[in-house]
């Protein structure tokens, strides 16, 4: 049987506000544990929560940014449960009544088509503390620091087949609140955090199968492994008799399974109930056009721009307009070489190689955008060839400096005289005389396809310095006269 796979993503983004959604401690991560979490975040008795307006300015900007319905009043509910790192008993959040309605992104398909993902709803709560499982010699530990830090739960329709179109989708969602500049998006510290709940049905049936919830997926890539898992596994139970039953379920990317964790919740069996300490939240017109009118370019536009402005491919604006701090980076290397396309190449190429290699982003990149604008600059100017480019990047990268200053220190200025060009082809021609005949002997429109040995051999006796364009010239034109 031929299955479609149905996937709906909850994506839960802290917002980067300086104090807690509902009390004044701090939200700064990487403290120590339990040393900012106040008498509020610890329900203590008698404390009244204060909503944080600086949560809900940032929640209508996401709003704004998927073309969203905004709620002009707004309530907050309890969502009771008991968990360890709940000390209230309840999450104080939303659900009737959320600040952000229906809404939508486009995301980009591998084949260069688009696909539209609606957007239910998103709605403000605060996160819950962290439970430590390790070095506590067989006990587990309560870290509420993270208690009370405002976020935003964004909830799509299940409108994702296939597990490439949701880390597609959660890499769009990544783009526009780091754009905005409301989360700093550092998926491993926790600031987002994903839930995707799995689906498979006949294709061609229109009724939903049974789900499963994915929990707390940190990364992009887990996003992918963990759903192309669960599907799989939900084949397998089908195909052999089974049943899926409706679960909440963890991924363990050590061992590339899932596992069980417990039953899915129903809404009705966490008693929601309006919130009696908090009044609703009621907005106008004014207020939220005062937010759209300090809205940044967005990712979609920052996109068109790029192809507009730098004539740019569709795939390069894409991928350089995703992430805002790369977005900004790219247009300073472009402000000091004036060379979109060289400056979006070695970006997308060089320099995305070795952050992906020591797995850091664009914003903590050893090479600044005016180091690798200077290394640019002499690559157009003739200093240096691309290949030496590719050393002194190397070099930037581990050591530090300017392409100049390396450039010097090592000895590595392209070759452009004539003399020594020439005198370096006439050596390699003397050496490669098997090759010097069959170069003679093929046809003239086949000796252009030739020419790549000779050069490969003429750059490598220059150690690369030498001028390609030269080397090219003065080659053709010695092989031809031997012809």
């Amino acid at each position: 049987m031929e299955w479609e796979v149905v996937i709906g993503l909850e994506i839960h983004v802290q917002l980067a506000t300086q104090t807690k959604i509902f009390s004044g401690a701090s939200t700064a991560f990487g403290a120590e544990p339990n040393t900012q979490a106040c008498a509020v975040d610890l329900a203590l008795p008698g404390t009244l929560p204060v909503f944080n307006e600086n949560a809900l300015r940032m929640a209508i900007m996401f709003g704004l940014a998927i073309d969203a319905e905004i709620g002009k009043r707004s309530v907050f509910e309890r969502k009771n449960y008991f968990y360890p790192d709940l000390p209230k008993g309840y999450q104080t959040t939303q659900l009737a009544e959320p600040i952000v309605g229906t809404g939508h992104v486009d995301i980009q398909l591998e084949d260069g088509s688009s696909r539209r993902v609606r957007i239910h709803h998103a709605h403000l709560e605060e996160d819950a503390g962290k439970s430590l499982h390790e070095d506590f010699h067989g006990m587990s530990g309560i870290d509420l620091n993270r208690a009370g830090t405002p976020l935003v739960e964004i909830v799509s329709e299940p409108d994702m087949r296939s597990a490439k179109e949701a880390a597609a989708y959660a890499r769009k969602i990544h783009a526009i609140v780091t754009t905005l500049g409301i989360c700093d998006g550092n998926m491993a510290e926790g600031s987002m955090r994903c839930d995707c709940n799995v689906s498979i049905r006949p294709k061609g049936q229109e009724a939903l199968g049974t789900r499963t919830e994915l929990k707390n997926i940190n990364s992009f890539r887990f996003i992918e492994r963990a759903i192309e898992t669960e599907v799989a596994r939900q084949i397998d139970l089908i195909e052999d008799g089974g049943r899926v039953v409706q679960e909440t379920r963890l991924y363990d990317p050590d061992r590339n399974e899932t596992r069980s964790m417990r039953s899915k919740e129903e809404a009705n069996d966490y008693r929601y109930f309006p919130c009696p300490d908090l009044l609703p939240v009621i907005i106008d017109d004014a207020y939220i056009e005062t937010i759209r009118e300090q809205l940044p370019e967005l990712p979609d536009a920052r996109r068109q721009r790029f192809i507009d402005q730098y004539s740019l491919s569709d795939y390069d604006a894409g991928v350089l307009a995703s992430e805002r701090a790369q977005a900004d980076y790219f247009e300073e290397v472009v402000t000091l070489t004036g060379d979109a396309k060289l400056s979006a190449n070695w970006i997308t190429g060089e320099l995305a190689r070795f952050l992906n290699q020591a797995d850091l982003s664009i914003s903590a990149s050893p090479v600044s955008a005016q180091q690798l604008a200077g290394l640019i600059q002499r690559i157009q100017d003739d200093t240096i060839t691309g290949k030496i480019g590719k050393n002194v990047f190397e070099l930037l990268w581990n050591e530090g400096g300017t392409a100049d200053s390396i450039i010097e220190a090592k000895g590595l200025k392209q070759v452009n005289d004539s003399g020594a060009i020439e005198a370096a082809i006439d050596q390699v021609i003397a050496q490669c005389t098997p090759q010097v005949d069959q170069y003679i002997a093929a046809e003239p429109d086949k000796r252009g396809k030739m020419l790549g040995f000779f050069m490969g051999q003429v750059m490598k006796l220059t150690q690369g310095k030498a001028n390609p364009g030269q080397v090219q010239g003065l080659l053709k034109q010695k092989l031809d006269q031997l012809c």
